[in-house]
């Protein structure tokens, strides 16, 4: 099964250009769900797992491949369907999320199929804060879900949002700076939004691409100085009808936008964005989510705003 990968270098061409590859897989039910390629290292028949004590329900066990020790994780009991059986059978799909690397245990995996981002959807309007969708699409006129990951693993794996002490420049804070904070998963906007909180600086959420060049759009329309209003844009880069390559790409063509500081905040592979941040013109990558980390890059970028907007 692992040769349902092979070539994924090849893919990379697909980015920049509002593309996206999805990985498909079922959990206990005929339910179609998708996952992004590029976050995807292998997939493998369920290995033999060892146990751990006192650890999470969702956690099957952890599996042992290449001298690295990865927890698998049971994702159909995550998002609240029924469990998957656990007597071996079924799927491990190997991820890279948020700086770390973990295994999702599906029951069959299908194919990648080639779509656009503008294929890919909010989910419908009604399915409340806790539903674990963050897209949808529709293949082979089947609607195709895709989880919401990173609240997966939030409830799973937990984390803090809380800015270690001494992080946070007391001397030099700065007040009435704006920064726009794009992302399709909720649970990323408000960890976001938490560091900004922390740092006394206001924020506008967009939940995809399409959405930020949309606010941006009519800021611009209000007579708005971007430049000095916004100090920044943080944006994810896998997102529904535009992922954060188009958009930032998108800003550097508008002559009123072009020098907007965009950082890319994402939990794709930090040397495949290297390269396209260059590619599309953002300004920096920062691999999710580490409060602290984040917390710097806002800093240093709100200083060298003021100090533009005061011609220092």
């Amino acid at each position: 099964m692992a040769s349902i990968l092979e070539g994924v270098d090849q893919r990379t061409k697909l980015a920049g250009h509002n593309r996206l590859e999805l990985l498909l897989f079922r959990l206990t039910g005929d339910q179609r769900f998708g996952i992004n390629v590029f976050k995807v290292q292998e997939v493998i028949q369920c290995p033999p797992l060892t146990q751990l004590p006192k650890c999470h329900p969702v956690v099957c066990g952890v599996a042992h491949l290449r001298g690295k020790t990865i927890p698998v994780m049971d994702l159909s009991m995550a998002i609240g369907a029924r469990p998957q059986l656990r007597d071996g059978s079924g799927y491990v799909i190997i991820t890279e999320y948020n700086r770390s690397t973990q295994g999702f245990l599906v029951n069959t995996v299908d194919r990648i199929i080639n779509m656009g981002w503008q294929q890919i959807q909010p989910p419908p309007k009604g399915t409340g804060k806790e539903s674990y969708l963050t897209a949808v699409t529709q293949f082979e006129r089947e609607l195709i879900e895709i989880i919401d990951v990173e609240k997966v693993m939030k409830e799973v794996i937990g984390g803090s949002d809380h800015i270690s002490e001494g992080v946070i420049d007391k001397n030099g804070k700065i007040l009435e700076q704006h920064v726009l904070v794009v992302d399709d998963s909720s649970v990323a906007r408000n960890q976001i939004l938490r560091v900004l909180d922390q740092l006394e600086v206001e924020g506008t959420v967009a939940k995809d691409g399409q959405e930020a060049l949309d606010i941006l759009g009519r800021w611009k329309s209000e007579g708005r100085n971007l430049n000095e209003f916004l100090a920044m844009i943080i944006s994810d880069i896998e997102m529904p009808r535009m992922d954060g390559y188009t958009l930032t790409a998108n800003i550097r063509k508008d002559p009123a936008m072009k020098d907007l500081y965009v950082l890319l905040h994402t939990s794709l592979s930090g040397v495949f964005n290297q390269a396209m941040i260059e590619k599309v013109g953002a300004n920096k990558f920062l691999a999710k989510y580490d409060p602290d980390d984040l917390a710097r890059v806002v800093q240093q970028r709100l200083k060298q705003h003021v100090a533009m907007c005061n011609g220092t």
